[in-house]
């Protein structure tokens, strides 16, 4: 029986389905070397040499794999059909090597199969290969840089930019793209501009709107209209005149479908349509991959195997009939540049099973593959038919032409099943309909509307839009795009605002700092140039040693270049840098970096030990001025909390401030000193805003926690305060005592107002509840018995929410599956994962042990 080994557990147990007892199918849970993340992983010097290390979890699947090799020695590696795939497959190999598991007379096959099906898996197991080497250097190429990049830069940062976390070679070129974006929008100046929009009546009595595009012989441009008073006149000339229709234009039109999807349109559609994230998409992906429902879900392609497009124009007629069919198939070109790399775009394994018969029961899951399903359908459908008509309305002496756009569908097509949406909705006056109009007949004017409009900035990215801007750049690939975007945001360089990602103090720190010390290493064109050299590695092109030599040799000077920097230095520089948009000129020309509170001070950027910025007085500790990081807003200075607080006042010769701590905001009694390091202070509870608060509130928190008076029953004081989970009461003999019983409070204001008897009444409340503690847990829901180990099944509400419990093995209930949808199947999924990194082992219940027959009796000796 050989071996085969995949990534997952539930990959493993579908596959095994497939082959049958003849086959030992195990999972390698991923990858199961990497290097470790200290210095010296990656050796330039050694000609790049690099120390893998075997993951502590994965030593037990490393060792089940050995023991499994004990016994059939010949191994067959099934990992994914892309380059994190085939290093997979490597890195097993080379584990296995040291562990003297596979000997000479061992024979290690590769196959691949693009979705998981008995048909793909069935046929690739006829056509094994070698694992493809090209492939593994490309991967081992591309984790080099990753190291070298961020464990020589990161520690330049942490050194010069306090506060900074890390840099990546992709990573901060993605950053630098949404911090540019956010440039582009401080920096746009609005621009005012009229139109003139006209609602005629045809000879028929049917409405129908117009837009003003020619005034005074002349065709407006944009901007021609600038303001109230040449739009009113515009109004005017076309009220002083008699229009009719000039002229009827009707041209036929067609609408292509878009192309089946690859990686990056499925992260981009599913975002439009759903709000799914890059790493949530692709995780409800691998969830439908795994379940044998679509084909491999990372990859560059567009293509569709044949059998696939037979498939799909089968069911298009039999769904929609033969004229939504086109005569021939579409075919699509492959947009990926390194075709090793390129697999089939992603699809449902098969064409007849639509969502509605593929039974999924979680939500995520059915909603992407419904998207994949409606996308490959629609592809491979007939082109939507239009007429697309264009009326001018004008007056005889030619000063005046209105214009109506409108369309009609003639034939929908494609559209019947499936429309792609738009990053940036926008209001197509092509789309409105027309009524039937003639040349020379008359327009009557029912209502003649000037309409003000200003320019607007260009939108932050969405997710779906940054990963289209990246594809467009050349910049990562489609294997990466979901962990960088998830990494920027992770670091706090990015935060997510309305699905929109704007850029945080951090975030524009560090791309300051790379722009101006590594600028060759954030730049579009390197980045997409190194990606290309790293394409043509996998295609077995050029020497992954020979780029690594190239790259080296120009950053290690750039990182030694940086050694004698001093943080003044570096700030300075990016207070220069970042000069139009902290400090932007005055309207009465004045020096903006003047201090506004000294008048003798200059205004610079410091960064804050949270890793924030903010703006400060060069006095300081003189003056104490600070504003908020960004350019200068008198209404958010007002408001805002910079890093060094917000002064509400003084109180008995102490200054009371608002801050912004790691763990929330808090107000604070005087400054920490020697003699007082940590000065009183008290977290600000949530309900109220930490910005609006004032010296009042301030001092009343700052007075907890209260004193009730002594309980009457045993003379032990009573407390209200104030905790991490809310307003309650404390018996005992002082707040900071971990004995004693809490009880809590039903609102923030009971904390000063609640009496004696009422905290007599809820201590004792709190006191009679602790009797149930102790009491068996009730499940919400039961599944029934392990289906393999025998034993209960049921689901759980816990404090951090749903989880799935058999025997002593507690399981968490993904955030994709509601526990009323998880099936019995998906539960053992989940046992089997928790088992595996707890070290555990689900033992199969073992058949029950036959009776013995009695033994006979021998007969009685005849007595003689």
């Amino acid at each position: 029986m050989p071996v085969v080994v995949v990534e997952s557990p539930a990959k493993a147990k579908k596959i095994n389905g497939y082959l049958g007892s003849g086959y030992t199918v195990l999972a390698s849970y991923g990858h199961v070397r990497d290097l470790p993340p200290k210095d010296g992983s990656v050796l330039p010097d050694d000609d790049f040499d690099m120390k893998w290390e075997i993951a502590s979890d994965s030593k037990k699947h490393i060792k089940a794999i050995v023991d499994a090799l004990k016994e059939d020695n010949a191994l067959i590696l099934a990992t994914d059909p892309d380059r994190e795939g085939e290093a997979i497959s490597w890195h097993l190999t080379e584990a296995l090597i040291a562990r003297k598991a596979i000997k000479k007379d061992t024979p290690v096959s590769r196959v691949v199969f693009n979705a998981i099906t008995k048909t793909a898996v069935t046929d690739a197991m006829k056509n094994p290969r070698q694992v493809d080497q090209p492939l593994v250097e490309a991967y081992l190429a591309r984790r080099a840089l990753d190291y070298l990049v961020g464990f020589n830069l990161s520690p330049v940062l942490w050194r010069k930019l306090p506060g900074a976390k890390s840099a990546g070679r992709v990573q901060s070129v993605c950053l630098r793209i949404i911090v540019e974006r956010e440039m582009e929008i401080e920096a746009f100046r609005a621009r005012e501009y009229w139109t003139v929009k006209a609602l005629l009546e045809s000879s028929r009595g049917q409405t129908y709107e117009a837009r003003l595009t020619t005034l005074a012989g002349k065709k407006l441009d944009k901007f021609d209209l600038a303001n109230e008073t040449q739009a009113e006149m515009a109004v005017q000339a076309i009220n002083s005149r008699d229009l009719v229709v000039t002229s009827v234009e009707a041209k036929p039109a067609t609408r292509n479908p878009s192309p089946p999807f690859m990686t990056s349109t499925l992260q981009q559609e599913a975002s439009r349509k759903f709000g799914m994230g890059a790493k949530q998409t692709m995780s409800v992906a691998q969830r439908l991959y795994e379940a044998g429902l679509i084909t491999y879900m990372r990859t560059d392609g567009i293509d569709m195997a044949p059998e696939a497009v037979v498939d799909t124009r089968d069911a298009i007629k039999a769904k929609f009939g033969g004229t939504y069919l086109p005569d021939q198939p579409r075919i699509y070109k492959n947009k990926a540049k390194n075709a090793q790399e390129a697999h089939e775009c992603i699809r449902p394994t098969e064409m007849s099973v639509d969502t509605a018969a593929a039974g999924i029961t979680d939500a995520d899951q059915r909603k992407l593959y419904d998207l994949i399903y409606k996308r490959t359908m629609a592809s491979q459908m007939a082109a939507a038919r239009l007429e697309r008509t264009t009326v001018d309305i004008g007056s005889a002496d030619g000063q005046v032409i209105l214009r109506a756009n409108g369309q009609v569908m003639l034939f929908d097509g494609f559209i019947a099943i499936y429309e792609e949406g738009r990053d940036d909705s926008v209001v197509d006056d092509d789309d409105k309909r027309l009524p039937q109009l003639a040349e020379g007949e008359k327009a009557a004017k029912k209502r003649i509307d000037p309409e003000q409009h200003f320019t607007q900035p260009p939108p932050r990215y969405t997710e779906a839009t940054l990963v289209k801007r990246m594809e467009e750049l050349g910049i990562g690939r489609p294997s990466t795009y979901a962990s960088i975007v998830t990494t920027i945001q992770d670091r706090g360089y990015v935060e997510k605002d309305k699905n929109r990602l704007v850029p945080q103090d951090k975030g524009r720190l560090v791309t300051a700092f790379l722009e101006n010390y590594f600028r060759k290493y954030v730049g579009y064109d390197f980045t997409a140039d190194l990606e290309n050299q790293l394409d043509e590695v996998s295609a077995g092109h050029a020497d992954y040693k020979k780029v690594l030599r190239q790259f080296w040799r120009d950053f290690s000077a750039a990182i030694a270049e940086t050694a004698d920097l001093r943080i003044t230095e570096v700030l300075e520089k990016i207070n220069e840098v970042l000069e139009p948009h902290l400090f932007p000129p005055t309207e009465d020309g004045s020096d903006p970096r003047l201090c506004p509170n000294c008048g003798a001070g200059r205004l610079s950027m410091r960064t804050a030990r949270s890793g924030g910025a903010f703006i400060g007085c060069s006095n300081y500790p003189e003056c104490r001025y600070t504003r908020p990081f960004g350019p200068p807003d008198p209404e958010a200075e007002a408001s805002a909390i910079p890093p060094d607080g917000k002064l509400l006042g003084t109180d008995q010769g102490d200054e009371i401030r608002v801050f912004k701590g790691r763990f929330g905001p808090y107000v604070q009694r005087g400054a920490a000193t020697e003699e007082t390091p940590k000065p009183p202070r008290q977290s600000i509870p949530k309900e109220w805003e930490p910005e609006e608060l004032d010296l009042e509130h301030a001092l009343m928190l700052l007075s907890l926690p209260r004193e009730i008076g002594p309980h009457p029953d045993d003379g032990v004081m009573v407390w209200a305060n104030i905790g991490r989970y809310g307003p309650y009461l404390k018996h005992a003999p002082s707040t900071s005592d971990r004995g004693g019983t809490n009880a809590n409070l039903d609102g923030i204001d009971e904390v000063w107002t609640v009496g004696m008897n009422r905290a007599v009444q809820l201590l004792a409340e709190k006191v009679a509840s602790r009797g149930a503690r102790g009491k068996a847990a009730t499940p919400i829901r039961e599944l029934g018995e392990h289906p393999q180990a025998g034993g209960p099944v049921n689901i759980y509400d816990g404090k951090y929410g749903p989880y799935v419990k058999w025997e002593k093995i507690n399981a968490t209930i993904p955030d994709t599956i509601t526990p009323d949808d998880l099936t019995m199947a998906q539960a053992v999924d989940l046992i089997d994962e928790r088992a595996a990194k707890s070290g555990k082992k689900v033992a199969k219940k073992k058949p029950a042990a036959k009776k013995k027959p009695a033994a006979k009796r021998k007969p009685a000796a005849k007595k003689g």
